[in-house]
């Protein structure tokens, strides 16, 4: 049987780029090499994609020098530094090129070369991209217009899963509990903060955790135990959206939420892993804590009753079906450690997948193993562009 070619697409211009490069890595090292032929496309931080015409001597590629300390491993040490270091540059257009979907590179370094040979020949693309340009229905509406099948969210799941604002006003439409929150413009803050303040302590009680509204990893997030920490968590959010989600702390000031997260996977029907738990090494699980820090404990399954477990698998698939999800996401909840009431947090529609990732870790405790996961979902992703080709677009 012919191997179907999957195009493990990763890197990009968010400020997740190196977990990024970690999620590819460990995706590549776990794919079933026997069934899918990978071919490895890279994204620079600028934005540039770069390919390669011999997929399995670049995975081969020697390391580049260390230069970071990721807890995951060191990015430049993956295919994907390989990638980004030798690979050969093109341009994409977003058009289809033939049956079954293709990403043919209109231009190239290498003119003199055959068309064909410059051609990014995939059956689907599994797009290991976190965070903006990638997580957020940029990438995914480049895909639909090249009609080539892709793993993961559509275009709307996905921005409304980065959207944190949209998130929540969808989840609030579908019933399902969310923590009391409000949600300013950067420019609102800018020309009247004492007006933001005032509304923002009209509605929450603090402590409160302040977010960029559409951005991944919990990167430009800060908690403020009082008005004076209000304005410092402002000022570092509006650096990285225009809009900022202030959330009502759960637990009060004395005592921390619980942090629990549960795995989605399906289309239509999408199942829901066991539940886990998550105890920052730091106040609350960031960037630092996810990536850089050893002090974070994963529990999983994490310590919960029957009844709260199916609660929480329940909500996570509404969740998902909210923001009209598909393939693959993780769904974060916060427990009250008062009154174990469950709130719904947020869900993200490409979490981190690296081997020591949330998402793939409730799977194999579920018992779905990491290579059967990837296979799953690059099926899932067959059957939803098979799904699409149904649909007419003209009378």
């Amino acid at each position: 049987m012919k191997k179907l070619r999957v195009g493990i697409l990763f890197g990009g211009r968010s400020g997740e780029h190196e977990v990024s490069l970690l999620s590819a890595a460990c995706v590549v090292s776990a794919i079933d090499k026997s069934k899918f032929e990978v071919v490895p496309i890279g994204i620079t931080k600028e934005g540039r994609w770069l390919t390669a015409g011999d997929a399995e001597l670049l995975l081969q590629g020697k390391a580049a020098p260390v230069q970071s300390h990721l807890r995951a491993g060191d990015p430049d040490a993956t295919p994907g530094a390989a990638v980004l270091a030798t690979g050969q540059a093109v341009v994409v257009p977003p058009e289809p090129q033939r049956p079954g979907g293709s990403l043919a590179a209109f231009q190239s370094e290498a003119l003199t070369r055959r068309a064909s040979d410059r051609a990014i020949n995939v059956d689907i693309i599994f797009p290991v991209l976190h965070g903006t340009f990638g997580e957020d229905g940029t990438i995914q509406g480049l895909f639909e217009l090249a009609d080539i099948a892709y793993v993961g969210a559509g275009v709307l799941g996905s921005a409304a899963g980065m959207d944190k604002d949209v998130m929540k006003s969808l989840f609030l439409a579908a019933g399902l509990p969310i923590v009391k929150h409000v949600t300013v413009l950067r420019s609102d803050w800018e020309n009247a903060p004492k007006k933001v303040q005032k509304l923002v302590e009209s509605k929450l009680k603090y402590p409160v955790f302040v977010k960029p509204a559409n951005l991944g990893s919990s990167v430009g997030i800060s908690k403020a135990r009082e008005r004076k920490e209000l304005a410092p968590a402002m000022e570092e959010a509006a650096k990285f959206d225009r809009k900022i989600v202030i959330e009502e702390g759960v637990g009060g000031k004395k005592q921390k939420a619980r942090e629990i997260e549960c795995s989605v996977l399906g289309n239509d029907k999408p199942a829901a892993s066991v539940a886990g738990e998550i105890v920052p090494g730091k106040e609350f699980y960031d960037y630092t804590a996810k990536y850089l820090d050893e002090g974070s404990q994963l529990i999983i399954p994490a310590k919960l009753s029957k009844a709260e477990t199916k609660k929480i698998q329940q909500l996570a698939i509404s969740a998902f079906k909210a923001v009209d999800c598909s393939g693959l996401a993780r769904v974060d909840f916060l427990m009250d450690p008062k009154n174990r009431k469950i709130y719904l947090n947020e869900i993200n529609t490409m979490p981190g997948f690296t081997a020591i990732s949330m998402y793939p870790k409730l799977w194999a405790a579920s018992g779905l193993a990491y290579p059967e996961l990837i296979e799953r979902l690059i099926r899932l992703g067959q059957e939803r562009h098979e799904e699409k080709k149904r649909n007419q677009y003209s009378r």
